[in-house]
């Protein structure tokens, strides 16, 4: 019923949304004197914030049409290679590049946003990485006809993936898939799968919420599974394609991520607000740029929601060696071969120091030299694979990393 609450809600704002709208087009119109006044501006700036907060935002695009190989700009292509019902391989390709970079699978996080959330990751590597990444399809528009998703299927689709990409492909795992990723790691390992990774990163991902809880740990902890399933998950309405289909809705994760910071919120729409009066326009429009992109969520199926909560934050069944996948028990003690490394921020307040290092402590029969941490100091969470710091201090190591145990590579090396 909330989720159609919440449907009715906006439907019934949008005469009102439209109302702003045209006090926005006459007000801001530069052939109108009255335009150039504080209070003309304040009511275009007061309509600006009401519509932004109120409108529906579609999925982003990655919007990455060309990028730098060897000082040369060159055109990226945008493809799917494999499609499944829940998610989409994206392949970024280079057109004209026939350099011997590393093929690197970005495993996007399927926790409320969108996979253009790693636009800045994507974009980073793309210079010496063939990239791919996991394209999540809204659960909303995923008929039931499509059957369940779960953590087993998860663990299934990236398997799928690494087959179809073939031997020697590195995965990033950015936060919630470090579970899944190294759990395909090991079944893959276990069964002496020539398509299982190379290499393996994982960043900033709950491999063990134990160590170092965050407030989101303590709410998973806190809650039973009768009130997860009471409040949270609820049912798509018919106007959607994936009508009936019972899903974790975006809207409420995304009330719980700016719960989690709300004065910061309040705060940074109030600057949009006085940068609009002051006809601040680069100011303003790094706010769109952000809040775009923040406030466009997804819905996520509920079987995957309510496994990761009690499985993942729960019963830590991974770190416990519980886990079972498909019916099979996953061993990290048959990783002996698939490089592992973990990424760590200083100031992370999602996942917190430790829980993604504590991969280290389980993969028992992997050589050192084929591990690696690092620990990021004055990132947190985000800033881990987006932004200044994760381009200048933290892409280098896990370049090097990639490089150091790519198959193809050392083999030319050695010839």
């Amino acid at each position: 019923m909330l989720y159609q609450l919440h449907e009715f809600q906006h439907a019934a704002m949008a005469p009102m949304r439209a109302m702003a709208h045209a006090v926005h087009q006459v007000y801001s119109n530069p052939w109108l004197p009255v335009s150039y006044t504080r209070v003309a501006k304040t009511l275009v700036a007061t309509a600006d914030v009401f519509e932004r907060a109120t409108r529906k935002y579609p999925k982003p695009q990655f919007d990455l049409p060309t990028t730098e190989v060897e000082n040369m700009a060159v055109p990226v292509v945008e493809e799917n290679a494999l499609e499944l019902p829940f998610c989409h391989l994206k392949h970024f390709k280079r057109m004209g590049v026939d350099t011997d970079h590393p093929r690197v699978m970005v495993v996007a996080p399927l926790s409320g946003h969108y996979a253009t959330l790693l636009r800045g990751t994507v974009e980073a590597l793309l210079p010496e990485h063939d990239v791919y990444i996991t394209d999540w399809v809204n659960a909303r528009d995923v008929p039931l006809s499509a059957g369940k998703f779960c953590l087993d299927t998860y663990v299934d689709y990236v398997r799928a993936f690494l087959r179809h990409l073939g031997p020697n492909t590195h995965v990033m795992a950015v936060c919630q898939p470090a579970v899944p990723v190294t759990a395909a790691a090991a079944l893959m390992a276990e069964d002496d799968d020539p398509c299982r990774p190379a290499s393996v990163t994982l960043m900033g991902g709950p491999i063990d919420t134990r160590a170092n809880p965050t407030a989101v740990n303590e709410f998973a902890t806190e809650k039973d599974m009768d009130w997860f399933h009471n409040h949270v998950i609820h049912t798509v309405p018919v106007h959607y394609e994936g009508r009936m289909r019972k899903v974790y809705p975006g809207f409420l994760q995304l009330s719980g991520f700016m719960s989690m910071n709300m004065d910061r919120h309040v705060d940074a729409h109030l600057r949009y607000f006085r940068h609009l009066i002051r006809g601040d326009g680069d100011s303003a429009e790094g706010h769109r740029k952000f809040y775009d992109e923040y406030m466009s969520v997804m819905d996520l199926p509920a079987e995957f929601y309510l496994q990761t909560i009690r499985k993942v934050f729960k019963e830590w069944q991974l770190p416990r060696g519980e886990l079972e996948i498909d019916g099979r028990k996953v061993d990290l003690a048959a990783v002996r071969d698939i490089a592992f490394m973990s990424v760590e921020g200083e100031k992370d307040d999602i996942t917190g120091v430790g829980q993604t290092k504590a991969v280290h402590d389980l993969l028992v029969n992997l050589p050192e030299s084929k591990q690696r941490y690092h620990l990021q100091p004055k990132v947190g969470h985000y800033g881990i694979f987006n932004g200044r710091r994760w381009r200048e201090e933290i892409l280098p190591h896990v370049r090097t990393f990639i490089r150091e145990h790519d198959k193809a590579l050392l083999g030319n090396e050695a010839a």
